[in-house]
Parts: C-alpha cells; sequence; structure tokens
C-alpha cells in the first residue's frame, strides 16, 4: 500500500542569505542511546532541520542518524561554562568529533549568562569559525534585545537566529517585533508549552473546528505568526501529527483567538536574566 505523501517543509530566509528550515525537530532531553532511533524517525517523517546542543549530551547519537546525510539542516549549541573566546572554540572541536561532522549549519550560543560578561567573545569566536567554514550561520539562543544590541555594537554581526522560549501562553510580542526589525529569525523551543497547552479549551475548540489536533493548531500558529518551531517528541506517531500542522490553516478569527491566551505569568523555562550555570535550561 502506498504511504501518505510527506507534507512540504517551508523554509525561512536567515539575514546571511541562507535557507533554513521553518520547522524542525528538537532532541531535548532525548538521549543519546534514543537519539540515532528518534531522529531516523523524524527524517523518515521528513523533517529537515535537527536541533541538538552540546548540554543535550545526545550529540553522537544525533550524528549517527546524519551519518552521510549532508542535506539535513544541523544546529547544536555552546554551553554556558564553555563561554570565551578560545573555550567556544575548543568546546565546538569538541561538538564536531561527537556529531562526526566537519561543520554544521548553525551554530549558537546557549544562554547569554550576562553577569559572566563572556558572551561578547563567544560571538567573536563564533564569527572566526564561520568565517573558518567549520559553520555555516552561527545565532544566538535566549538572548534578550539589549544583548544582541551590544553583539551588533561591539562586532558588526547580527545573529541569524535567536531561539526563545515561545508558546501561546509566553508570545515574547516584544521579542519577535525586535527580531523583525533586525531580520533575526525568531525559533521556538517549547512551542507546545510542554504539553500544558494541549489541553486549552480554546486550542482543543480550534482543533474540533479544523479537525484535526491541537499540536497541528498550534504549530500552525507559530507557522502563520512567522515563528519557527522545533517541537520535540520520542513517539514517530507524534512527529507525523505535529508535521500535519503544514496541512491546515487557520483563519484571522482563529489566529485572534490563540494571540488572547497570551499571559503575564506564561514562561515555564528559566529566565535568561537570572540563568546562571546552575541551572538546567533547554
Amino acid at each position: 500500500m502506498p504511504q501518505p505523501a510527506q507534507p512540504t517543509f517551508p523554509t525561512a530566509i536567515l539575514n546571511d542569505g541562507r535557507e533554513m528550515p521553518q520547522f524542525g525537530y528538537g532532541t531535548l532531553k532525548v538521549s543519546d542511546d534514543e537519539a540515532e532511533k528518534s531522529v531516523s524517525e523524524a527524517l523518515n517523517a521528513g523533517y529537515r532541520l535537527i536541533d541538538t546542543a552540546a548540554i543535550y549530551e545526545n550529540e553522537e547519537g544525533v550524528g549517527k542518524a546524519l551519518a552521510n546525510r549532508h542535506d539535513i539542516f544541523l544546529t547544536t549549541k555552546v554551553w554556558n561554562d564553555s563561554q570565551g573566546h578560545a573555550e567556544a572554540k575548543t568546546a565546538f572541536r569538541e561538538s564536531l568529533r561527537r556529531l562526526g561532522r566537519d561543520e554544521v549549519d548553525l551554530l549558537l550560543i546557549h544562554w547569554p549568562c550576562a553577569s559572566r560578561d563572556l558572551y561578547v567573545d563567544t560571538w567573536k569566536a563564533l564569527i572566526e569559525l564561520r568565517e573558518d567554514g567549520r559553520v555555516k550561520s552561527i545565532g544566538v539562543s535566549n538572548f534578550l534585545p539589549e544583548h544582541i544590541d551590544r553583539l551588533i555594537e561591539e562586532t558588526g554581526v547580527t545573529p541569524t537566529v535567536n531561539q526563545i522560549e515561545l508558546h501561546p501562553y509566553f508570545q515574547q510580542r516584544e521579542a519577535r517585533d525586535y527580531h523583525r526589525k533586525h531580520n533575526i529569525i525568531t525559533q521556538a523551543w517549547s512551542p507546545l508549552g510542554r504539553g500544558a497547552l494541549l489541553d486549552d479549551p480554546v486550542i482543543k475548540s480550534i482543533a474540533e473546528e479544523m479537525e484535526t489536533t491541537p499540536a497541528a493548531v498550534i504549530l500552525r500558529w507559530h507557522l502563520q505568526s512567522g515563528t519557527a518551531p522545533i517541537p520535540k517528541t520520542s513517539s514517530p506517531d507524534r512527529m507525523r501529527e505535529n508535521a500535519s500542522a503544514l496541512q491546515v490553516f487557520l483563519n484571522r478569527d482563529q489566529m485572534g483567538r490563540i494571540d488572547a491566551l497570551d499571559r503575564k505569568d506564561g514562561r515555564i523555562g528559566p529566565d535568561p536574566v537570572k540563568l546562571g550555570n546552575e541551572e538546567t535550561a533547554a
């Protein structure tokens, strides 16, 4: 029996001119032992962006799944205790070794850790890695506008991406406006609010109207809002369910009802202002 056609995954244009899939697969809390299988399942479901990080401790498994696959957009990140010019370069070499690759598509600074005042030196290291050709694009994660302003002022290089917590309960409108002004892609981690949104009455009502799933509704809201979600799941069925967001479209009323779910207390992950090396992060 023929398999159903895979949905078409949209792309976003980075400010360095490169294309990045707008919809990807995140590997937070996927163990190294599970990563090869989970990432392979994601590839089979049509995903073409895989997001990992040194702190996830699964780069080896991700690398095994991507062996000889150079058509996949791969992101990894420099962790907090590896910040600094030389330290970041050493950490990135270790990431490449674990991944079994000569280069990655996107390298991010995982958190600003502004109190340590090393993120500008780390950014300068990422610029050099890009110039050396070992990284194709560079960006940041969990940075506030004030942090990005400083990067731009001191180096003249604007991040291509800022990966932040973003979901209907925590919509980060000021950050998104800032990113649009600077042509930075807003990539969303925990785009489903770690599952908390799946039982929201508004989301469930729209899912019933659309004859789809709550996850597809939320992820479609991300796409139509211009953000780039990277949902995580180990279930092949949920991978396909998430990807079904690419096959539905929300009307203006439905988008407005989801927009109205934003909360002042909607954050579920760490606060970038407070986070240091002692906290576990996304």
